[in-house]
C-alpha cells in the first residue's frame, strides 16, 4: 500500500500578494473551486490502493489545513505540525519515521501541496510504474516530459533508455537554465523538468539518509520520539526540531545515491511558482488575456488581470501581471515575476505587515477583517462560525465594544453571561476576562471597536481555549 505524503509548508512568496505566509498559495482556490491542497488530496484517490495521507504542515496553518480536509470528506488523514519550516528532506524523514512506527516498511509518494496536474490518468499511470521501481528498492523521483525550453523549472538529466520495470537511470540534477541551455535540453530528449515529486520505501529512504546526511536522520528521529498528540495533530518537539538542518531531498539524496530512477510524466503539470505560470494554466481571451474579478480592460494584451475586492481598470499594457487585493496591488512584466520573491523579501526587511497578513485574517473558530484603525483605536469587522467561540481572555491595553449586525451573540464578561443579537451592544472594559461565543446555527457577525495604548494581537493573555492555543492566534 501507498501511502501519500503531502508537504504543505511552503509560504509561497512568488505569488504575493495573494498568497501571504499566513496564508499561502496551496490554500487558495487558483483554478477553479477547490483550493491546490485538496486538489493534491484528492488526486492521490484516484490511485488504487492509496492509504489516506499524512500532511505535514506549519504549525500556524493548522486548522486552516484540517478545515480545508474536512471540506472534501477526508477525515483519516494524519496531519504533522512543523515548528519551523526546514526543506523537504526532513519532511520526508518525519513521515518515514512515523509511518515505521504504524507498518511493516511502508511506500512512501511525496508531493508538494501545490501543483496543478489537469490530466489525472497519466499522473495514475507513473504511479504504478513508480511503485513497482520503488518495491524494488529504488528511490523514483518524476521528471515532467517539458514541453517548452522553460528557465524557471530545475531540469533532471537521465539515460536515454529506459527498462520497463526500471525506468531512467538519474544522471545529474541540474539548475535553472538560461534559455539557449533549456533549449538544448529541450532538444537532447535526457531532460525532464524536476517535479520535486517521489516515490520510495521508508527503509530505503532513511538508509540512504543516514549515509549522505546523517545529521538530518538523527535529528529526525529525535524529533519523532519526541512527538506529542494535540486535539487531532501531532506536534513535533520544536527544541529538537528547530536544530535541524534545512535541506531538499534532491540536494541531500537523490543528487547523491546510486539507486534513482526517473519515471516520466507526460500530463499538464505547473507547480504555480509564478505568477505567469498560473497564467498559462488559464483559458485566455482573444486578446491572450486572463481576466478575474471586477477587471475593465482597454488595449490590453497578454496579460493576467485580478481583482479581489474592486474594480480595476486597466489601459494599454502588453504582458504584464496585475493583481488587486483589498490593501496591495502588484503590477509587474511577465518577464519579472520571478522577482516577486525579491520583493518580498525588501517588504520583510522593512517588517511590512503586507506580507504575512491578508485584510481577512483566518482563525480557528472564523475570521475577522480590519474596517479602520490608528493609534488609538481599530474597528473590525468579526465573524464567528456556528458552535464556535473564542478563547476566555483578557486584554491589559485595550477595551472593546461589540455590536452585533447578525445573528445572537452569547457573551461571557467577568462573572455574567448573557445574549446580545442584531442592532443590539456591549462593552468589554480594559482587564475584564470576556468571551464571544455563537451556539447558534449561522455565522455571528460583529462590529469591534478597541480603544486603548495598545492594539496588538499579542495583548491577550488566555484562561481557557477550546482550540489548545496559548499565543495570539
Amino acid at each position: 500500500m501507498i501511502v501519500p505524503v503531502i508537504l504543505a509548508g511552503g509560504s509561497g512568496s512568488r505569488l504575493w500578494p495573494l498568497s501571504r505566509s499566513a496564508y499561502p498559495k496551496q490554500l487558495l482556490a487558483l483554478v477553479g473551486s477547490r483550493t491546490l491542497l485538496q486538489d493534491t488530496v484528492l488526486r492521490t484517490q484516484a490511485i488504487p490502493h492509496m492509504a489516506p495521507p499524512i500532511l505535514i504542515c506549519n504549525q500556524e496553518h493548522r486548522f486552516l489545513v484540517a478545515e480545508q480536509l474536512k471540506q472534501i470528506g477526508m477525515t483519516n488523514a494524519v496531519i504533522i505540525l512543523e515548528p519551523v519550516g526546514k526543506n523537504t528532506a526532513p519532511a520526508a524523514a518525519i513521515a518515514a519515521l512515523y509511518l515505521k512506527q504504524k507498518m511493516v516498511n511502508p511506500t512512501l509518494l511525496i508531493l508538494p501541496a501545490d501543483h496543478i496536474i489537469k490530466d489525472v490518468a497519466p499522473f495514475v499511470s507513473a504511479m504504478h510504474h513508480a511503485e513497482r521501481n520503488a518495491q524494488a528498492g529504488r528511490l523514483v523521483t518524476f521528471g515532467i516530459v517539458p514541453s517548452r525550453p522553460e528557465t524557471g523549472y530545475g531540469y533532471i538529466k537521465s539515460a536515454i533508455y529506459a527498462n520497463e520495470e526500471q525506468g531512467y537511470k538519474v544522471l545529474e540534477f541540474v539548475e535553472k537554465p538560461d534559455y539557449t541551455t533549456a533549449n538544448a535540453y529541450l532538444a537532447s530528449g535526457q531532460y525532464y523538468w524536476n517535479s520535486g515529486m517521489f516515490m520510495f520505501q521508508a527503509t530505503v529512504y532513511l538508509e540512504e539518509l543516514a549515509r549522505y546526511a546523517p545529521d538530518i536522520f538523527h535529528t529526525c528521529q529525535e524529533a519523532v520520539k519526541g512527538m506529542m498528540q494535540d486535539l487531532d495533530f501531532l506536534r513535533l518537539n520544536q527544541e529538537i526540531f528547530a536544530a535541524c538542518p534545512n535541506n531538499s531531498i534532491d540536494y541531500t539524496v537523490m543528487e547523491k545515491t546510486q539507486n534513482a530512477v526517473l519515471v516520466n510524466l507526460n500530463a499538464e503539470w505547473n507547480d504555480m511558482g509564478s505568477w505567469s505560470a498560473l497564467c498559462e494554466m488559464m483559458e485566455a481571451d482573444q486578446d491572450g488575456n486572463v481576466m478575474q474579478g471586477d477587471v475593465m480592460a482597454q488595449q490590453v494584451r497578454n496579460s493576467y488581470l485580478r481583482a479581489e475586492s474592486r474594480m480595476l481598470a486597466v489601459i494599454g499594457l502588453d504582458n504584464h501581471i496585475v493583481v488587486e487585493t483589498s490593501d496591495v496591488v502588484l503590477v509587474a512584466h511577465k518577464d519579472h515575476c520571478q522577482n516577486v520573491k525579491e520583493m518580498v523579501n525588501s517588504l520583510r526587511q522593512k517588517q511590512r505587515p503586507e506580507i504575512d497578513l491578508h485584510f481577512r485574517v483566518y482563525r480557528p473558530w472564523g475570521y475577522y477583517e480590519m474596517i479602520d484603525k490608528n493609534a488609538c483605536f481599530q474597528v473590525k469587522h468579526i465573524t464567528v462560525k456556528p458552535g464556535a467561540s473564542l478563547s476566555l481572555q483578557q486584554h491589559h491595553y485595550r477595551s472593546e465594544h461589540w455590536v452585533v449586525v447578525r445573528g445572537i451573540a452569547e457573551v461571557t464578561r467577568g462573572e455574567e453571561i448573557f445574549t446580545i443579537k442584531a442592532n443590539e451592544s456591549t462593552y468589554i472594559p480594559q482587564g475584564v476576562k470576556h468571551r464571544l461565543a455563537n451556539p447558534y446555527g449561522e455565522d455571528l457577525e460583529i462590529i469591534e471597536v478597541q480603544s486603548g495604548s495598545y492594539l496588538g494581537e499579542d495583548d491577550i493573555v488566555r484562561f481557557d481555549d477550546e482550540y489548545g492555543r496559548v499565543a495570539s492566534l
